[in-house]
């Protein structure tokens, strides 16, 4: 019991390792650099699109400074 509990944790060790048995990215180098471009165009949107979420991308109406607006 104790050498197929050592040997499963072996091959789990290994396997992490090896890689991806379905490869993400075509072989094919125009593919896979035309693959490449879209994926990181995707990241570079979802910044956009998380400060559009959060609505940081609207204009700031705050003074950096506080004014009292009124007579002293």
């Amino acid at each position: 019991m104790r050498r197929l509990l050592l040997a499963s944790a072996f091959g789990l060790l290994l396997s992490t390792t090896a890689g991806c048995i379905i490869p993400a990215y075509s072989g094919d180098p125009a593919r896979r650099t035309q693959q490449l471009m879209f994926t990181s165009e995707n990241l570079r949107l979802l910044l956009d699109e998380w400060e559009r979420v959060w609505l940081l991308d609207q204009p700031d109406h705050c003074t950096p400074y506080r004014t009292h607006g009124g007579l002293i």
